[in-house]
């Protein structure tokens, strides 16, 4: 990683992890996903934006592989979506030949632009719900 993608990542990272994520946590329509972490064990709750499609939940991450939630859905793909206020199941999968760039169009525009902003590894995600 070069060395101005490295300064933005710890940057960005630093202010999601310690000012953005716990605001947007407790809004009660901020889409979350929860993954179970692959240390730990504990579940652990981040903010997403993604579009519900069918029984699909697609997100794209901005920092691909590594982000912490897609290192730990890929030690336990079972998570959990909440969308709209509401928990739903389910099982992530990490699309690397998905178009990342091509998926961001099809969902939250707000959220789509921050994403293209800021992030330096697009990675699409999809979550397989079950209820």
């Amino acid at each position: 990683m070069s060395r101005y993608r490295e300064i933005k990542y710890r940057t960005v990272t630093s202010f999601q992890r310690r000012i953005g994520n716990p605001i947007l946590k407790r809004l009660p329509n901020q889409t979350l996903l929860e993954t179970t972490g692959r240390k730990s064990g504990l579940a652990r709750q981040t903010p997403v934006g993604g579009r519900r499609i069918g029984n699909e939940f697609w997100l794209v991450s901005e920092y691909g592989e590594k982000s912490q939630y897609v290192r730990n859905i890929q030690a336990h793909p079972q998570v959990r979506v909440r969308i709209k206020g509401r928990w739903h199941a389910g099982t992530a999968h990490p699309m690397p030949r998905d178009d990342a760039r091509a998926r961001l169009k099809t969902l939250p525009r707000l959220n789509s632009a921050a994403v293209r902003a800021l992030g330096t590894n697009l990675l699409t995600v999809r979550v397989d719900l079950t209820n």
